[in-house]
């Protein structure tokens, strides 16, 4: 069971981010997530964060019944990272779409996960 809970703030204009907070790198996951975010909100989805256990799901996303599960990492570089993101969907047993979105170049895609490269992820006309 995934327990749905909106704890996580987003912004809609990165512009005003940087002009509060100034360029900061380290938090470029937060960046990443928040324009995913923003576009599946576009795409019509109705987003929530998901838990399973102590693992969160970045998103949760529902349109007319048709789920579909995001990650979003800047760079899987490490094993460590490769395990966080892609384990969090180790509990989800339904056959829904299963994403893990980063700046890798490379497919890394494994166990019915997909793994996609984020310019690739939003500029997809469809994710199935």
């Amino acid at each position: 069971q995934i327990l749905a809970s909106n704890e996580k703030y987003y912004i809609a204009d990165h512009g005003i981010r940087e002009a509060v907070f100034g360029g900061n790198m380290r938090d470029i996951n937060l960046i990443l997530e928040n324009i995913v975010y923003l576009e599946l909100l576009r795409r019509g989805y109705e987003v929530t964060v998901g838990r399973t256990g102590d693992k969160e799901i970045d998103f949760v996303c529902d349109k007319r019944g048709e789920k579909l599960y995001v990650q979003v990492t800047y760079l899987l570089a490490s094993e460590e990272t490769v395990s966080r993101e892609f384990g969090a969907y180790d509990n989800i047993r339904d056959n829904f779409p299963k994403y893990v979105v980063s700046l890798d170049e490379f497919d890394m895609s494994r166990n019915g996960i997909k793994h996609r490269n984020i310019r690739d992820f939003l500029l997809a006309e469809e994710w199935n």
